[in-house]
């Protein structure tokens, strides 16, 4: 019985730690971006990501035999997804902060995503809304309001920067309300290499018409990216998937929602 005990403990406690351990990971993403954007600009910086992302994650999922979109429909919508979660989000997230805005006050407007999804699930997917919704959406947008308002006054970002910011929001909010309507049966595997391939021809166009593509290798920008590529994009989406593949997924997507980020 001694025996059987720790492994029935340990059984019990993977559902609430895996998700907390998840959303742990998948937040630090605002950090990596303000070590890395000093050496790079935001769509180089993101475009080296997602290529190492898509030239390790394609042979894997070649290797393991992961199911394809059976049309070009499918993986249409799924790169439309991925361009939504990862190119819009992303983009401006790291174009924001790269423009002054603290990596704070970025993740204080885009989580106010989770509201925003439960509100516009209801016109838009026949999904219930509540007046405890309604009444958390208008909090948190209030809040956001006194916070920027706040940040401009003392001259910390620009509003443009802070106007990105909302962009991502929204962007993130567009892509998880269009993954679910559309994506439902991706698998995470080839559909990660889909998104992220269509997001890195996005932001590779936008690095080259607006940027100047210089890098500077120090030691914080490698460190930034290897722990958005292996840890954010790896590491976390492979914990993901193994919460989906424990029927926890219900559990953190309202979790998941707040802290997305390419899936990475």
């Amino acid at each position: 019985m001694s025996s059987s005990a720790p492994a029935t403990t340990t059984g019990n406690l993977l559902p609430v730690v895996m998700p907390a351990v998840f959303v742990f990971l998948w937040s630090t993403g605002f950090i990596g971006a303000k070590l890395g954007l000093p050496y790079a600009e935001p769509m180089t910086f993101l475009a080296l990501r997602f290529g190492i992302v898509v030239a390790l994650m394609l042979p894997f999922a070649l290797l393991i035999r992961a199911p394809w979109p059976k049309s070009w429909k499918e993986a249409g919508h799924i790169a439309i997804a991925g361009l939504l979660l990862h190119g819009a989000y992303l983009g401006a997230v790291f174009a924001s902060i790269d423009l002054g805005v603290e990596a704070g006050v970025s993740a204080l407007i885009v989580g106010v995503q989770p509201i925003l999804v439960a509100v516009a699930a209801g016109p838009l997917l026949g999904e219930r809304v509540t007046r405890r919704q309604w009444a958390g959406l208008f909090l948190g947008m209030l809040g956001v309001v006194v916070v920027v308002s706040n940040k401009l006054s003392l001259g910390i970002g620009t509003p443009f920067g802070m106007a990105l910011s909302v962009f991502a929001l929204f962007g993130m909010t567009a892509g998880t309300l269009y993954q679910k309507r559309f994506c439902g049966g991706m698998d995470l595997r080839s559909g990660s290499v889909i998104q992220f391939a269509a997001t890195t021809l996005l932001v590779g166009g936008l690095a080259f018409a607006l940027e100047t593509r210089e890098v500077v290798w120090h030691a914080d920008f490698i460190i930034a990216l290897g722990w958005l590529v292996f840890v954010l994009s790896f590491g976390a989406m492979t914990l993901l998937y193994i919460l989906i593949r424990r029927g926890e997924a219900a559990r953190v997507s309202s979790l998941f929602s707040w802290c997305r980020l390419a899936r990475r």
